[in-house]
């Protein structure tokens, strides 16, 4: 058997050695055609000028996904009773006569790789794993679903470690893997799921609700090609640091188009610097805040108490309230935002103006240079910005949370306590819980450039149309060619930035789908903000209830999304938790029944070598002495690997002071050294090979949804858990063994 399985092996190496000589073939072939593109230059007509760039950006996209999908180029292979054999890779790879060689693992062709079962092969007989490091195979091993089928010369090449935990058991390395080499069948239903609507994935702690979210980008971008390479994917993470962590995964899977965000940088040029109190934060999130948004934009549109003049060449004109009233209702009924409707509203008040003063001198009746010379004067002008002005988000947020009389009038359910966390002083920075009231602004407002924008868009047209239609006549070409056809065609160069590039800059882009990470913990005004972004309501919601932290956080996914997209969302539930071992697990599962008893926690798949343990402090010792041993003796074990202590918040200074002392050179940043100091909630997310939570106690106490917060801390090891304490452990962590403290 191991001479058959050595033979399997060579064979398996040789085919490796193709595929990655058809990979270098095509990189090659790809680069020079870039820059052959590239060496033409900015020459010709548009119309050429265009198509360069069309064809530059198709082979620099080309090229860096070839390049990203070097590490684990394939990783499978399917053998079929058909007698078909499908080998099983990141993308698709022909050979020059167009013969299949590598299926990408998104292609109907693979389907099989991941849902064939022993109750139902699919027709397959046997599936592979392909385990490699580099371009260099380190060993097989086989799945048979039907061993009468398999030849003697195949018997003997049956074996290797089992694909899935090994993969598991590997060490982390700061950044999230891609799991397309193991995606379990549960997994791979949700990956392969309709487009169509909002899919819910709840999962609990483990369950790889995330890698599955971010491989369902890549399966739809391949799938739908046509309709995401014009309109894109937005993934939306919790925060930075969560995003850096699941940065690789996409490119490795062979897709570089994607904008990866948070919600407090969604808003282009918008800089979140400070942050709100609890209350303040609480009241934002309120769906209340949308329709406050609103009335405050009422508020600048404004009606006078008494008649307002203005003069006009030798005439003194007077709009009453009641006519300013009327104009301002039929500007609100054009439909356009407030700043562009500011010119409805201008339109209204010049003809009762010019009707006045026609009246006065009927020599003036018809003459269009009385609206004009009206519209361009000082007075009128004043006048337009005192009744209607031009208003930025940024102008709009910042008066209503500066200004009492204001934020009373635009949400008078607000109590006297309530405006007094919200007001702040004029410009004093943004929250986070200002993106959404700023978005909110801005879909009501329109930009208050954009009058100007379309106007002079229009003066260029006609510029150029009437330069067109010269070159026409001195040509001899008049009433044979378009004179706007011409111009459009002589323009300039197109804009050869991406999809992502260009969706990442305009705040008014709305995306082909739209994928959500930690969705439980959004508020119903930041679903909103999400919702602008999808008019489709194409959705991936990855999230679990049971780990709600935010005040604002729904108990039921049904709660969160019928006002967002009602009557089209449907759950799935993943089950099967492959991080965390079982005997964390069995002591999470206390607390998360102390959270709800109704709740149940995901099944593990492995054991741990060490179980969970608790370690008190000894009399007298410090508690960040005791967590810095601790993390220093967890570190040794984990040889390479991670190591992350979980702190309430209020600790975290303490305990990185402590830690930091102990371990100098290994404490840092989360994704990139061995060893972090983190609060639970900035944890969530994350996993590391051992954790270290400590003072569960205080965890519990820092907020309404402590437990649940102690849950997310308990869950985030994928091998050791350590508890340290000086309090007495919650009643929840009544299993959890006690060991002797920690030499010191």
């Amino acid at each position: 058997m191991a001479a058959g399985k050595a033979a399997e092996l060579q064979r398996e190496q040789a085919y490796l050695s193709r595929l990655y000589d058809r990979l270098d073939a095509l990189r090659h072939q790809t680069h020079d055609r870039l820059a052959e593109v590239r060496r033409r230059g900015a020459t010709g007509t548009h119309q050429q000028r265009s198509e360069r760039d069309a064809f530059a950006g198709m082979y620099a996209a080309r090229l860096a996904q070839l390049n990203a999908v070097e590490a684990g180029l394939c990783f499978g292979r399917i053998d079929l009773r058909a007698g078909e054999r499908h080998h099983v890779g990141r993308i698709g790879l022909t050979d020059d006569g167009h013969e299949t060689l590598l299926v990408d693992w998104r292609a109907p062709a693979a389907e099989p790789f991941y849902r064939a079962t022993a109750a139902d092969p699919q027709g397959v007989v046997r599936r592979r794993h392909l385990r490699t490091r580099g371009r260099r195979l380190l060993d097989i091993e086989d799945d048979v679903f039907d061993l009468d089928a398999l030849s003697e010369e195949d018997k003997a090449t049956l074996g290797g470690e089992g694909a899935l935990l090994a993969a598991l058991s590997a060490k982390r390395t700061g950044r999230m893997r891609d799991i397309v080499e193991t995606i379990q069948a549960e997994q791979d239903t949700v990956i392969r799921a309709d487009a169509g609507g909002t899919l819910v994935v709840q999962g609990g702690p483990g369950t790889g609700k995330t890698a599955v979210a971010l491989h369902r980008a890549a399966y739809l971008l391949y799938t739908h090609r046509d309709t995401l390479s014009r309109t894109g994917v937005l993934v939306v993470g919790p925060n930075a640091v969560f995003l850096r962590y699941i940065e690789q995964v996409l490119p490795s899977l062979g897709e570089t188009g994607v904008v990866l965000s948070t919600l407090d940088t969604l808003l282009p040029g918008v800089t979140v610097t400070r942050a709100d109190s609890d209350r303040a934060a609480e009241l934002k999130a309120d769906p209340r805040m949308a329709e406050a948004v609103r009335s405050a934009i009422g508020v600048v549109q404004r009606v006078p108490d008494a008649p307002v003049t203005m003069r006009w060449d030798e005439f003194e004109l007077t709009l009453s309230p009641e006519q300013v009233a009327s104009a301002r209702k039929r500007a609100r009924r054009s439909g356009h935002g407030h700043n562009r409707a500011r010119y409805a509203f201008a339109k209204q008040l010049l003809r009762l103006f010019v009707g006045q003063a026609v009246g006065a001198d009927p020599e003036l009746s018809g003459q269009r240079w009385v609206v004009r010379s009206m519209m361009r004067s000082d007075e009128f002008r004043d006048l337009m910005n005192a009744l209607w002005p031009l208003q930025s988000a940024g102008e709009l947020i910042d008066a209503l949370l500066s200004n009492e009389p204001m934020l009373s009038a635009a949400a008078p359910w607000l109590t006297a306590a309530d405006r007094r966390a919200l007001l702040r002083p004029v410009e004093s920075g943004w929250t986070s819980g200002d993106m959404p009231l700023l978005d909110e602004a801005w879909a009501l407002l329109g930009d208050p450039g954009e009058v100007i924008e379309i106007a002079a868009r229009k003066r260029k047209a006609r510029d150029e149309a009437q330069y067109a239609r010269q070159v026409i006549a001195a040509s001899g070409l008049s009433g044979r060619v378009d004179p706007h056809g011409l111009a459009a065609r002589y323009a300039g160069p197109a804009d050869d930035e991406s999809v992502a590039e260009r969706a990442g800059r305009d705040i008014a882009w709305h995306y082909g789908h739209v994928i959500v990470d930690e969705a439980q913990e959004l508020s119903p005004m930041q679903w909103r903000m999400l919702a602008r972004r999808c008019p489709s309501r194409s959705m991936t919601v990855v999230g679990d209830i049971a780990q709600t932290s935010a005040p604002w956080g729904a108990s039921s996914w049904a709660e969160m999304l019928e006002p967002v997209a009602p009557g089209r969302w449907r759950a799935f539930e993943l089950t099967v938790n492959y991080r965390t071992p079982t005997q964390v697990m069995d002591v999470a599962a206390d607390v998360l029944a102390a959270v709800d008893p109704d709740a149940k926690a995901p099944a593990s798949v492995r054991d741990a070598d060490i179980g969970p343990r608790a370690v008190r402090c000894a009399a007298g010792e410090p508690l960040g002495s005791l967590a810095a041993r601790i993390a220093a003796d967890e570190l040794a074990i984990a040889d390479g690997g991670t190591v992350a202590v979980l702190t309430p918040t209020a600790m975290v200074e303490e305990i990185t002071k402590a830690v930091t002392e102990r371990l100098p050179d290994d404490v840092g940043d989360p994704l990139d050294s061995p060893v972090s100091v983190l609060s639970v909630r900035a944890a969530k997310g994350l996993e590391f090979d051992a954790v270290v939570v400590v003072e569960p106690r205080a965890v519990v106490a820092e907020g309404r949804h402590g437990l649940r917060d102690l849950y997310v801390a308990l869950t985030r090891a994928t091998q050791h858990l350590v508890v340290v304490h000086a309090e007495e452990l919650p009643p929840s962590l009544c299993r959890l063994g006690h060991v002797a403290p920690a030499g010191r």
